[in-house]
């Protein structure tokens, strides 16, 4: 009698729990919970401006409880084996084993979790979501920003006449730009703008939203573009339009010539690459961005110096850089504060990781973009050149701006690196381990 009764009021709890994961399993919530977490990720620093960091580690803490559960209740249902690709569980790992060698511990380790907070959330998108539904997530949580973003600057530029100061919004609207909307930076409203561009594309030709809604989003993810007036964004769309137009060519091709086209597109890129490099500054200085190398070049010169004390491994992984710690607290931006960024993702990983981490940085990235390209160009739907895509922007982004170590784009580079493994990892094929 009296184990009948302990165990009786448990089971109202335990039925609410499995329901509760049961809904989280479902594909509306699902749904609705990876366009939070997208949106949540894409504009973490007006999220921090307006509640603080409590606020924001808060919301990622639900978020990553949300995503658990929902990965829980379907985990029946996700296909495991070998979809873990190695080279970023190596990544993420040098980051957690540089707390042993940094000099400031405490520091690294809130980076590191930080980091490791939206790694788990592009996993759960990966995982949770097939990929049509991630474009989809995707486009409608960069609908939300893009949208608010053009009315806030609208707002400030055109009725007020007065920045926000708080978002960092400088009410620049009217006088055609640069504007920031909740990326808080036009480089990384730029970078929004241009990952949109993609998105809606894709949408548009997979037909996963009516062709009017595919063709609006694209007109305001333009005119964003545009007016924010970024010289590292106007650069990457040229680089997504070519990797567009050699995709499609390949896609055309019969199979039996991919392979040497193949070889031609990478000889075409490499060459390319080398070039741009060589003449960057007329590149940059034709888009009206010759003040952004010079400061840039400063910056680096400055990493370079203290990169050299711990080459091979390192400082201690941060990711954005605080400011109140040596030796970020003496690396400045052109107007006398500290730098928030190296404003290159492999001279930050270098200062930060060594050496060591711009191998493996590298090497997660190449693999990610040959595996994605790879199925992009072979696949019949057209919704697996997103990835690739999306890794050439993030990739082209990476020579100017360090996006790729911190919150959203960690989070889609995580996410598209496991999507593009579930493919053509070599761990798919071992055999299978029954439990």
């Amino acid at each position: 009698m009296t184990s009948w009764s302990a165990e009786r009021p448990r089971d109202p709890l335990r039925r609410y729990l499995s329901a509760w994961v049961g809904f989280s399993a479902g594909g509306q919530f699902s749904q609705a919970l990876s366009v939070a977490v997208v949106l949540f990720a894409t504009t973490t620093q007006a999220i921090r401006s307006v509640m603080g960091w409590p606020g924001a580690l808060a919301v990622l803490g639900t978020l990553l409880v949300l995503a658990a559960l929902s990965l829980f209740g379907g985990r029946r249902h996700i296909e495991w084996h070998g979809i873990l690709p190695v080279s970023l569980i190596a990544l993420f790992g040098f980051m957690a084993v540089s707390v042993l060698w940094s000099e400031y511990t405490w520091a690294t380790l809130g980076g590191v979790a930080y980091a490791a907070g939206f790694g788990a959330l592009g996993l759960y998108l990966a995982l949770g979501r097939d990929l049509v539904q991630v474009v989809r997530a995707v486009g409608d949580a960069l609908r939300i920003v893009l949208v608010t973003s053009m009315a806030l600057e609208i707002f400030s530029g055109l009725l007020v006449d007065q920045p926000i100061t708080f978002l960092g919004i400088r009410g620049d609207l009217a006088a055609g730009g640069p504007i920031q909307g909740l990326a808080g930076t036009r480089n990384y409203l730029g970078f929004l703008a241009a990952l949109a561009l993609v998105t809606f594309a894709v949408e548009f030709l997979t037909r996963s939203v009516p062709r009017s809604q595919a063709v609006a989003s694209g007109v305001l993810a333009a005119a964003t573009l545009l007016f924010a007036r970024s010289p590292v964004a106007a650069l990457a769309v040229v680089a997504l339009v070519v990797a567009g137009l050699a995709l499609q060519a390949l896609r055309r091709a019969p199979e039996r010539r991919r392979p040497l086209l193949q070889g031609v597109v990478a000889a075409v890129v490499v060459v390319g690459a080398t070039v741009g490099w060589a003449v960057r500054r007329s590149l940059l200085g034709s888009v009206d961005g010759t003040s952004d190398v010079t400061a840039r070049t400063a910056l680096w010169a400055r990493i370079r110096d203290l990169a050299g004390v711990h080459d091979i491994t390192g400082w201690g992984f941060v990711g954005q850089w605080p400011s109140e710690i040596f030796p970020y607290s003496t690396i400045l931006a052109p107007d006398g504060r500290p730098s928030p960024t190296g404003l290159n993702a492999f001279f930050d990983i270098w200062l930060q990781l060594g050496l060591v981490g711009v191998l493996l940085l590298v090497v997660a990235g190449s693999l990610a973009l040959v595996r994605s390209w790879t199925t992009a160009s072979g696949h019949p739907i057209v919704a697996y050149v997103w990835p690739a895509l999306v890794l050439v922007l993030i990739g082209v982004t990476a020579l100017a701006e360090s996006f790729v170590l911190f919150e959203g784009t960690l989070m889609l580079f995580t996410a598209i690196a496991t999507i593009a493994a579930r493919k053509r990892s070599w761990r798919t094929r071992l055999p299978r381990v029954d439990r």
